[in-house]
């Protein structure tokens, strides 16, 4: 499906050069570190090294536990995917990470709602993961710039504008499509299944974002 033109997204507080990708949860212990780090992970395999891209992903928490490390069954899930947990440190949600960031992505609608309150023109930018895995699925990857030859920063922001184009013409199947549920305190049992959910929605983003498919 082709995306329909969307409105231009504010670049104030944001660079040409880079492209960040901003995860938001509770307390950014548990959910949001699982999706950064696997974010992270899997820009890796796509590209090498994400940051020669241009892509910088980071995390934060609406009741963020400042300075906190990311919870034990967070790090257990990202050793099952291989991905590095070291050098965690949790942050608190502050109006410079919302103006910083060209995308952001919650864990629940409430997440999101709580970012776009903070104004910053964040609504054009801010979605729940989910939500955006869904919107990304209906966009022709050939609608996209190729990032072979205008970069993936170009084909990132491209992205985000279709997704917003296309919000309101691809609703959510039930209430729950859009969240992933919290895990804090739960056995390692329900953080593995959040850990396989975010996979799972972050793996057709990453392929949008860079235009490169998994390896293997």
């Amino acid at each position: 499906m082709t995306a329909p033109e969307g409105r231009g997204i504010a670049e104030s507080g944001r660079t040409a050069s880079t492209f960040r990708i901003l995860h938001v949860s509770t307390g950014n212990v548990c959910r949001s570190p699982i999706t950064e780090r696997l974010t992270r992970h899997a820009l890796r395999d796509r590209l090498g090294d994400p940051l020669t891209g241009g892509l910088i992903v980071e995390s934060a928490g609406t009741w963020g536990h400042e300075g906190a490390p990311m919870e034990a069954n967070a790090e257990i899930v990202l050793a099952d995917f291989g991905a590095d947990a070291t050098g965690f440190v949790g942050r608190e949600l502050l109006d410079e990470h919302v103006i910083r960031a060209d995308l952001v992505l919650t864990a629940t609608r409430d997440h999101r709602a709580q970012v776009i309150s903070m104004g910053h023109s964040a609504g054009l930018r801010t979605f729940t993961l989910k939500e955006f895995t869904r919107l990304v699925r209906a966009i022709d990857p050939a609608t996209l710039p190729d990032p072979r030859e205008d970069g993936v920063v170009e084909r990132a922001r491209a992205l985000v504008r279709a997704a917003a184009a296309l919000r309101g013409w691809l609703l959510a199947p039930s209430p729950d499509a859009d969240e992933v549920f919290d895990p804090y305190g739960a056995p390692i049992t329900f953080f593995r299944s959040i850990g396989d959910e975010i996979h799972q929605a972050l793996d057709p983003v990453v392929t949008a974002l860079t235009g490169v498919e998994p390896r293997g």
